[in-house]
């Protein structure tokens, strides 16, 4: 499996979660990275993606100004810090290269709970 997610869990609405995916078998550096989300009985979904170390990233409408996706090529991950949770972000969080997806990991689960 290419990607293991992880850092998950349930939080109060208004709460944080800072997510991780590591990637093996490839070096992210030279691929766009995004995370994507499915919540139960939806598709999945775009949520962020980022080109590079100092480029610009991208959010779906829902996500820009409160969650933050991040690299950290040396260790071949990135990162979504999620913030001011609601309990429509409840889903499981997955990352992929972008435009040249790999088979999906486990997702980590993020649950928002009133």
């Amino acid at each position: 499996v290419p990607f293991v997610e992880s850092g998950g869990g349930l939080v109060q609405p208004g709460g944080s979660l800072r997510l991780s995916c590591v990637a093996s078998g490839f070096t992210i550096s030279g691929y766009v990275m995004a995370w994507y989300r499915q919540a139960p009985g939806k598709e999945r979904e775009f949520v962020a993606r980022i080109r590079g170390i100092s480029v610009p990233t991208d959010y779906a409408d829902f996500a820009r100004g409160r969650f933050g996706i991040s690299r950290d090529d040396d260790r071949n991950t990135i990162y979504l810090q999620l913030n001011d949770l609601k309990p429509e972000d409840t889903a499981i969080y997955y990352c992929n290269r972008q435009n040249s997806p790999l088979e999906w990991g486990q997702g980590t689960q993020v649950t928002v709970y009133v």
